[in-house]
């Protein structure tokens, strides 16, 4: 799949990894970049088009998919990050709020934007995921099931939409160096790092990128003897 001359759409695109994403995506040729966000004057990135799109929004997709007929990359990047156990007292409520944006959003938005990628040569579905797709650790129950659900999505996307040769690819990565993060005292990956990953790994014709370290070293983790998602034993 190719970025030069297609037709972009991301969303979140207003900051972090998104504006990322959307300076990527220009600087490797497309012809025309959409960037998705709640309010649209705050997508800021020269040469990319706003568009209001909360992808929580039923009326705001339906908008978009009419708007944007010509769609060949679609990036689901919008998401958010509550740093909630899954034992806390609102981790219900949470939960909730996560799945709408990290995992009802992209599945929305692909189903929503398919016909369209059918029309135009198959194209591409990026979905922006994260290491905790596979592990939790303490703080990141209600993100981790969101994210795990998203990551499923992206699994079966892929063989679903195979027919209509729509590339579906799952992004991986661990903590980036966002407002998201801020709190967390962690080593990060700059955004644009990320971004190139993406870009050239869906340039590359893959199915996933492991965008850093911390990624790839979980990923390997999982066909440990003690796979990494089990986390620490409990004390005999």
């Amino acid at each position: 799949m190719n970025f030069k001359d297609s037709i972009v759409l991301i969303t979140g695109a207003n900051r972090g990894l998104g504006k990322a994403l959307a300076e990527a995506a220009l600087k490797a040729g497309a012809r025309k970049v959409y960037g998705g966000a709640r309010n649209p004057a705050s997508v800021t990135v020269p040469g990319v088009t706003p568009i209001k799109l909360d992808v929580t929004d039923a009326d705001d997709i339906a908008a978009a998919a009419r708007a944007i007929p010509d769609l060949t990359i679609l990036i689901n990047n919008a998401g958010i990050f509550s740093g909630t156990d899954l034992t806390a007292p609102n981790a219900l409520q949470v939960t909730q709020q996560e799945l709408d944006t990290n995992f009802f959003g992209p599945m929305a938005l692909s189903l929503a934007f398919a016909p369209a990628l059918k029309n135009n040569g198959g194209g591409a579905i990026v979905n922006v995921l994260s290491a905790l797709s596979w592990i939790t650790i303490p703080g990141t129950g209600t993100y981790s099931v969101s994210k795990a659900a998203a990551w499923a999505l992206s699994n079966g996307l892929r063989g679903e939409l195979q027919a209509q040769k729509t590339r579906v690819l799952a992004a991986h990565m661990g903590y980036m160096d966002t407002d998201m993060t801020a709190g967390v005292e962690m080593p990060k990956t700059a955004p644009a790092d990320v971004a190139l990953s993406i870009v050239t790994a869906l340039e590359n014709g893959e199915d996933e990128v492991l965008a850093d370290d911390t990624s790839r070293q979980v990923k390997q983790g999982l066909g440990a003897p003690r796979g990494a998602y089990l986390g620490t034993p409990l004390a005999s």
